[in-house]
């Protein structure tokens, strides 16, 4: 056995040493004898020729070329063409060896192609036909994995299962995988563990924990990749993975406080904010969105949400009296807006809160014991007459005495007793209605004043005689015949009266014996001939 042909096997050496024996790489050609039909095989004889890339240089040899031609004449020599040939690669003319000038890499150009030539220098003629041959430069594991897209940010719920896909990360590696494994690759976790694992294969990131974002937010996970399969030579790479906990809806909100004091004013109106409470929710966004609500139904009071600040807003409902009740106690819950079917369990009963609200007494106005009066009064009295009584209260716990005083009329007064009298005889004829305005003021905090209206209504008496209507100035013909109706007259009454006024007419006693002239269904004046008239004037 030849032993140039396994020495370098034995050796562990990529670089295979050409022999003498072809094999099956070895080039065969077929030739005619010139003097009979038989053919004969004519050889160049080479192996697969290799080199190790990044090998030193100058000149190293990697193979021999070889052709049974070569009977050993001086004037035959050797030689190549093609890519590299004299620059990167030469051949000895005579031997045949070939030599590598210059380092090689395997990843700018992993093969040669070039072609053998034998040549008699002598006559310049080509000996053997020219054959092509390869040469192939063999990997060794020079270049590291690296991480192409990193850096990396994956984002993951929390509480999520163990085995939750989070993200794949991808290495790649520029030597030859079918090379003693130079560009296979491993995935481990220099950091991450134990939250996190990942395929040694496929660089896929799981999780390995169920995890809480409220305790932690964020983690971060260093990945290595090696090549070589993780054996003893390999070259890694790593990579930051930044893996975030989104938030899942698994807490409920809670009052940290489990009473609140708030005061209003008996003179707030309704509508008025008089405090605010607020819980604590461990989750964030959505999740943490609240709504307050009074547990029991109040009359009073109501709560509302700001969706800004998440707080709860007590507000009046109802105006309270401080001298009805002094204080009130009600009680809030809050709960979340947003509650996934699946995540109920976390939250259960709404968390409760105590709120008591203390009235703060005001000095108020006085109070009048009816929103307004009416009086009925006769005309015609005198001076000083009695119209009505009035009465008013300070509401606060000092009850201050009132004073009273009329406005908007001359026509009557007051005293502290709230007793109303009119200062001068009143005509029903002149104004049969009266609109006051009373005032009462506290004695000890003359700014605090309220007012009533009051009407007096004045009550007719028959006091008025009635009055002709118009002064009548009548004429006549003096031939005027008896009955002749010349004058209508009519009269009127200021006084008042329920049903339609009805009046008697009639001539004075002395005009009835001496007139000629007559009242006839006591509205007409009617002409009568008692005497001969020339013209008659009737006042």
């Amino acid at each position: 056995m030849n032993c140039c042909l396994f020495l370098p096997f034995m050796l562990g050496i990529s670089l295979l040493w050409p022999c003498l024996t072809a094999t099956e790489n070895s080039r065969t050609e077929e030739v005619k004898h010139p003097v009979g039909s038989r053919r004969v095989k004519r050889f160049w004889v080479w192996n697969q020729i290799f080199v190790e890339e990044e090998m030193r240089t100058p000149k190293h040899r990697i193979g021999q070329l070889k052709s049974d031609k070569n009977d050993g004449r001086p004037s035959l020599r050797y030689k190549i063409s093609g890519e590299g040939a004299g620059t990167i690669f030469s051949v000895d003319g005579k031997s045949g060896l070939l030599y590598v000038l210059q380092k090689l890499d395997r990843e700018d150009q992993a093969s040669y192609t070039l072609k053998a030539h034998m040549i008699d220098i002598s006559t310049g003629e080509t000996v053997e036909p020219e054959s092509e041959f390869i040469i192939r430069v063999t990997d060794i594991n020079d270049n590291e994995p690296k991480f192409l897209d990193g850096p990396y940010e994956a984002v993951v719920p929390e509480m999520s299962p163990e085995g939750t896909f989070v993200t794949q990360v991808t290495a790649s590696d520029v030597d030859d995988p079918s090379h003693y494994n130079n560009g296979r690759l491993v995935y481990s976790l220099l950091q991450g563990q134990p939250y996190f694992s990942i395929e040694p294969t496929t660089g896929v990131i799981r999780t390995s924990a169920k995890m809480d974002r409220e305790l932690q937010d964020e983690y971060w996970v260093v990945v290595q990749a090696k090549d070589k399969i993780g054996l003893s030579g390999a070259l890694s790479g790593t990579a930051s993975v930044l893996i975030k906990l989104t938030d899942v809806n698994d807490h409920k909100p809670i009052f940290t406080k489990s009473l609140y004091r708030m005061y209003v004013s008996e003179l707030a109106r309704t509508g008025t904010p008089i405090g605010t409470i607020m819980a604590e929710d461990k989750d964030i966004g959505d999740n943490a969105e609240m709504h307050y609500s009074i547990e029991d139904a109040s009359e009073t009071f109501d709560i509302i949400t700001d969706d800004e600040t998440q707080e709860g807003i007590v507000i009046l409902k109802k105006k309270v009296d401080f001298e009805n009740q002094i204080y009130y106690h009600i009680k809030a819950k809050v709960k979340n807006r947003h509650v996934d079917e699946q995540l109920m369990k976390y939250h259960g009963e709404a968390s409760t809160t105590s709120i008591k609200v203390h009235v703060e007494d005001e000095d108020e106005p006085p109070v009048f014991l009816r929103p307004q009066y009416t009086f009925d009064v006769i005309e015609g009295d005198p001076q000083g007459l009695y119209v009505g009584l009035v009465a008013a209260v300070d509401p606060d716990q000092r009850k201050s005495p009132v004073r009273y005083s009329v406005t908007r009329s001359k026509m009557f007064q007051i005293d502290d007793n709230g007793t109303i009298v009119t200062t001068s005889p009143l005509d029903r004829e002149v104004s049969p209605w009266y609109n006051l305005s009373i005032t009462a003021r506290e004695i000890y905090n003359v700014e605090q004043i309220s007012e009533v209206p009051v009407y007096v209504h004045v009550l007719n008496i028959n006091d008025h005689a009635p009055e002709f209507s118009e002064y009548y100035d009548t004429y006549i013909c003096e031939d005027a015949g008896s009955d002749q109706v010349i004058q209508t007259i009519s009269a009127v009454d200021r006084d008042d009266s329920i049903e339609d006024h009805y009046f008697y007419y009639s001539l004075s006693m002395e005009d009835k014996n001496n007139s000629s002239f007559t009242i006839r269904n006591k509205t007409e004046v009617v002409l009568a001939f008692k005497r001969s008239l020339s013209s008659t004037y009737l006042s």
